[in-house]
């Protein structure tokens, strides 16, 4: 009876379990998150996070929300949106495109303006304001479509400042791309979160919008209609204690769990 060479049969052995260990390797689980630019830094951490605990991999891809949410009423392959605001997630779960029992907060912030790191603060009057820009532009997201433009015109016509600055603006496409115009010092001034200011070391806060002079700055989370298995495992770690310690510790508020 022939009998298969002991060499060989340790060579195939280890072989068959190497190739099952790329087969396991290629199909492990993985969420695909949707979400606002303004959180990359804190979501990435958490996604760490995530991925040390479980062992499932999170895959994130940030832009300006309105963009994403388009993407996502277009079908875009996202397990999780997360939106910097309340009518972007209204609009994809008016669409069918979210799982509406599964939308909730997950966090929260504030809006301030920024300058270079050596700017003195500023107070929020419009002479203060016109002064400080000297003929140059003030960076902010952009007012009609993006949620921290949108929180930031809100709030600068209720300090009074919009017609100070309204010929003024430079749109961005998203919050992050103003924090870097005024970190680069293309833009003397720009209105940002504070969550952003918080891990950009180039800007400095020189005045914070009071609260009731926007709306509630909120970011709800939803699995999307598409949501594959262990999504909203991950959803509800998002409000538990280490993912919104995180949050916390990045510069948002957070919202319990």
């Amino acid at each position: 009876m022939f009998r298969f060479p002991r060499r060989l049969l340790r060579v195939a052995v280890a072989a068959g379990l190497g190739l099952g260990a790329m087969a396991s390797s290629a199909f492990a689980d993985q969420i695909t998150v949707f979400a606002a630019a303004s959180m990359t830094d804190a979501l990435k951490r958490i996604g760490t996070a995530y991925t040390d605990k479980t062992g499932t991999e999170v895959v994130f891809s940030f832009a300006g929300t309105g963009a994403l949410a388009r993407q996502v009423e277009a079908g875009a392959p996202a397990d999780v949106f997360i939106s910097a605001d309340e009518a972007w997630m209204a609009y994809v779960d008016k669409a069918g495109a979210v799982k509406t029992e599964s939308i909730r907060p997950i966090a929260a912030n504030s809006l301030v303006l920024v300058g270079a790191a050596d700017a003195e603060p500023l107070e929020l009057e419009p002479e203060a304001l016109g002064g400080r820009l000297d003929g140059n532009r003030l960076a902010i997201a952009d007012t009609e479509t993006v949620p921290a433009g949108r929180y930031g015109k809100a709030a600068l016509e209720a300090t009074g400042l919009w017609d100070t600055v309204a010929d003024s603006l430079a749109p961005m496409d998203n919050v992050r791309v103003a924090l870097a115009s005024v970190a680069r010092g293309d833009t003397p001034l720009g209105v940002v979160y504070d969550s952003d200011a918080h891990i950009e070391p180039k800007v400095r806060v020189l005045a914070v919008f009071p609260a009731e002079s926007h709306p509630t700055i909120v970011y709800p989370a939803a699995l999307t209609k598409g949501a594959g298995d262990g999504a909203r495992d991950f959803l509800d770690f998002l409000t538990g204690p280490e993912a919104q310690a995180i949050f916390t510790d990045s510069g948002f508020t957070g919202v319990g769990g």
